[in-house]
């Protein structure tokens, strides 16, 4: 079997720690993807990505659509061998990007019609047409085409999008030619918790090999993607794989995994790393701000990144201040290492009955609460 997925420890509610196979390698869950949205995570080589631990990424469907083409892709020999990365690569639909980039979508049931972002060129993207173009990009996780809404959203659109959600998840399936990909199904719902049950309802009796969770961490109120998370993890299968769709920020995801979630995906650290800020063992920091023009210690102590062993704060703030590349470089080599390093503790926590330790400690870090957006 090219894909499974093994609950290694864990029980029907809360953390759990599983084994992800694929066709490009076995992954630990729970487990922080680096987002590739266009066949590259931004500012850094795959070499790079495999030296700081990264596992397993993600790129967009949309994108790669739209440039370099689906078509391109495939005469390369697929995603893995364009972008000359040797892990698995999950795709998300392109969903959200439709949405969010293309204020002249058209959506219909057959599927949704707008104009690219780049050249205002009229295209469509059907459940179908959303499946074949991630059989050509070849990846190892492909997601169904789903219809997101703003957390403000009245319950008439949301029900409206969730039903449409629900059939385009039947019509990717009917759609799927390839064995070797691992097909994942979307919840929606809103911010209404009987629509994301019906949801859950629906897709949960067909064959999917994991399971999403979309439409969250889009501005609503905390409390209520906790929520939200929470009763999904519930509902869904415990022996297939669950996915919360664009989390990044540290804390959101020690409570996503207490929760019952065992993947994640975020722009946030490479983003923020790009702009000066990082992430460190004694909080979040900006590298332009003039106290660390004579820092001459490591930007953080506590990691074993290039990075921290090589420079200091005051040179990093020397780079973002002359605008040089490498500041970039060096910020997101760190930042991802410290991601991968957040996901290596929380699977050893797991692994020795300490996971609860290990979120209290985080959530009594005055550093975190109060630099984290």
């Amino acid at each position: 079997m090219a894909f499974s997925f093994e609950l290694i420890k864990g029980v029907a509610r809360g953390p759990r720690l599983g084994l992800l196979t694929t066709p490009h390698g076995q992954v630990m869950t729970p487990v922080f993807m680096p987002v590739g949205t266009q066949a590259t995570v931004k500012a850094v080589t795959p070499t790079m990505l495999a030296e700081v631990g990264a596992k397993m990424i993600l790129s967009n469907t949309y994108h790669l659509f739209l440039r370099p083409g689906a078509d391109i892709v495939q005469q390369a020999g697929g995603l893995h061998r364009f972008m000359n990365w040797q892990g698995p690569i999950l795709t998300d639909s392109g969903g959200f990007q439709v949405f969010s980039l293309s204020k002249l979508a058209k959506v219909s049931d057959e599927g949704v019609e707008f104009r690219s972002h780049i050249d205002g060129s009229k295209r469509f993207l059907s459940p179908e047409e959303c499946v074949k173009i991630q059989e050509k990009l070849g990846s190892d996780v492909v997601t169904c085409l789903d219809q997101p809404v703003h957390p403000s959203a009245d319950r008439a659109l949301t029900e409206e999008a969730l039903e449409r959600t629900v059939k385009w998840a039947s019509r990717c399936l009917a759609t799927r030619t390839r064995e070797d990909q691992a097909m994942f199904g979307i919840v929606q719902g809103g911010m209404f918790p009987d629509l994301r049950e019906q949801c859950i309802n629906a897709l949960t009796i067909l064959p999917f090999d994991g399971f999403a969770i979309g439409g969250l961490s889009l501005g609503e109120e905390k409390k209520l993607t906790y929520d939200l998370t929470q009763l999904c993890c519930e509902l869904l299968p415990q022996q297939k794989p669950r996915y919360l769709m664009g989390v990044g920020a540290p804390l959101d995801i020690i409570e996503g995994v207490a929760r019952g979630v065992d993947m994640f995906d975020s722009v946030l650290p490479t983003r923020l790393a790009r702009h000066s800020a990082v992430f460190t063992s004694e909080g979040r920091i900006n590298l332009k701000n003039q106290q660390y023009m004579r820092d001459f210690s490591p930007l953080d102590p506590q990691c074993d990144c290039y990075t921290c062993r090589s420079f200091s704060r005051a040179y990093l703030h020397h780079l973002f201040r002359a605008g040089e590349i490498l500041a970039q470089i060096l910020t997101t080599v760190h930042n991802i290492r410290f991601m991968t390093r957040l996901m290596e503790d929380i699977r050893q926590a797991l692994r020795e009955d300490r996971f609860d330790e290990l979120k209290r400690r985080w959530e009594n870090s005055s550093s975190w609460k109060e630099l984290l957006p």
